[in-house]
């Protein structure tokens, strides 16, 4: 039994690909549920964001797990399994640390991560699916973020979807003060962008949300209008910019809704940031004439210009992580040589006697020691062999 990491992030997948294996937190324990019910994995716990999906897991063999996941989520696991990376023990506990302390975000160093993994954990461990292995894992984990953040710089300066959406945005518009502003959804990410965007002060901000009374309880903050979602067709092309970040499973605009705002706007043209996963905006509306539609891997490069100004902050978290994974996986491997002993122990005291001394005589107490320490010695995990095809890391 080892302790495995499985899944694809923003560096393996594209967004057509991610957004195909999100789990909503709505159906995250009934997916584990389902996990555990195919018996292919004693622990497990599945993170997922909009730039990875994971499943931190303790098992015999990876291949169900990764198999169940393209079942799971309905499509082709050949299609999956290019872009899915794989790591087992070691590798499983440092992917582990890195992720929860930033190192792994398309946002350097950016905090959100370490929230969403303990909700994640939290739902794990309500659906009963967390063990002694993965609690001490996650734990460890959360307590090296903390170290990380306070011991090194490596969130100074971070720049974040909403602040690249703001600079993309002024590549755009001379200036925004002039700009009316609509943000759909009402989550973090959205909050985050009327923030920086309430910065630069723009003429109006209009916040659309499924939910009227949720919409209006972010709107009261910015000094901002609420409408539904059901009042966009008719409103949509008095705004100049557009953020979204929903958790629909479907687009909520569509290019042909966006084309006849377009004409309604006679030219002027309309920013868009899609920030959600699976996407709220049509992909095929980028080729609209005077729209400008952007995704979260579209502003990958911007959230990662800044990542040389902390180049000796990574240095530093990284070492933080490499004596911390030490430190666990010699727990993990302790686990296997300790009932190892003892049961080798068991084992002797059980031998039976012999009735001719000779025999025994030739048998002293060292030499059966020695077999032992032997043993011991000579206890190491059974490494199972991974699947050609799931080699990919």
């Amino acid at each position: 039994m080892s302790l495995y990491a499985i899944g694809l992030n923003h560096q393996t997948a594209p967004l057509a690909v991610r957004e195909k294996v999100v789990f909503g937190i709505d159906v995250l324990s009934e997916a584990l549920r389902d996990l555990f019910g195919k018996r292919v994995a004693r622990e497990a716990a599945i993170l997922s964001t909009c730039n990875r999906t994971e499943i931190y897991c303790q098992a015999n063999d990876p291949e169900p797990v990764a198999r169940w996941l393209a079942d799971y989520h309905r499509i082709d696991v050949d299609r999956m399994t290019p872009h899915l990376y794989f790591h087992p023990d070691e590798r499983a506990v440092t992917h582990a640390f890195r992720v929860a302390s930033g190192l792994d975000s398309m946002v350097l160093g950016e905090p959100q991560i370490l929230g969403q993994f303990k909700q994640a954990v939290r739902t794990a461990e309500a659906a009963g699916t967390v063990g002694l292995v993965l609690n001490k894992l996650f734990q460890k984990s959360f307590s090296v973020a903390k170290e990380v953040r306070t011991q090194t710089d490596i969130g100074a300066a971070s720049i974040s979807m909403a602040v690249a959406s703001v600079q993309l945005a002024k590549r755009i518009f001379p200036t925004l003060k002039e700009t009316h502003l609509l943000l759909i959804g009402a989550g973090e990410m959205i909050e985050l962008a009327a923030t920086h965007f309430a910065a630069d002060a723009p003429r109006s901000i209009t916040v659309a949300n499924r939910t009227l009374s949720r919409g209006e309880e972010l709107a009261a903050r910015f000094g901002a209008n609420a409408i539904t979602l059901a009042e966009l067709p008719e409103q949509l092309s008095r705004f100049d910019i557009i953020v979204t970040s929903t958790a629909s499973s479907l687009p909520i605009l569509g290019k042909g809704l966006l084309e006849r705002a377009a004409k309604a706007r006679r030219h002027r043209p309309v920013f868009i940031v899609d920030l959600a996963v699976p996407r709220d905006v049509e992909p095929e509306a980028r080729d609209l004439d005077d729209v400008f539609l952007y995704s979260v891997d579209d502003l990958s490069a911007i959230v990662s210009s800044n990542l040389k100004l902390r180049q000796g902050a990574v240095e530093e978290a990284e070492a933080i992580i490499l004596e911390q994974s030490n430190s666990f996986v010699h727990w993990l491997e302790s686990r296997t040589v300790v009932p190892t002993l003892r049961r080798q122990r068991g084992e002797s005291r059980r031998r039976p006697r012999t009735d001719e001394p000779r025999a025994r005589q030739q048998v002293p107490p060292r030499a059966v020691a020695g077999v032992e320490s032997g043993g011991l010695g000579g206890t190491g995990r059974d490494a199972r062999a991974v699947p050609a095809h799931l080699r990919l890391s």
